[in-house]
């Protein structure tokens, strides 16, 4: 990867079972709460891309990607408004998705 790389990224994918929004986490699972996502600096981001492969061919998850996050007191917060979007959930119900199950995230 020749990109300049500004910030640390997590690896993001939808699950093939049911088109949940996942993040590759500490342990190698993907996981539904980018809280718990792993983050990669520009280093480790190669192996990440190996891993999300091998998920993809094993039929786990479909259309990995790379995303910048920010990682600070707040945990981990996407970069993009379209990914803040997908690790919060529906933007015009809050009784819905992710917030309505009390996951902490930083908007």
């Amino acid at each position: 990867m020749s990109a300049k790389f500004t910030h640390p990224k997590v690896l993001t994918a939808n699950r093939l079972a049911d088109g949940a929004v996942v993040w590759l986490g500490e342990t190698g699972a993907w996981v539904e709460a980018i809280e718990a996502a792993r983050h990669f600096g520009a280093h480790d981001i190669d192996a990440a891309h190996v891993s999300a492969a091998e998920a993809v061919a094993a039929g786990l998850v479909v259309d990995p990607d790379a995303i910048e996050v920010v990682v600070g007191p707040q945990g981990i917060v996407p970069v993009r408004l379209r990914e803040k979007i997908r690790a919060l959930g529906p933007t015009i119900r809050p009784d819905l998705g992710k917030k309505a199950c009390g996951l902490k995230h930083a908007a």
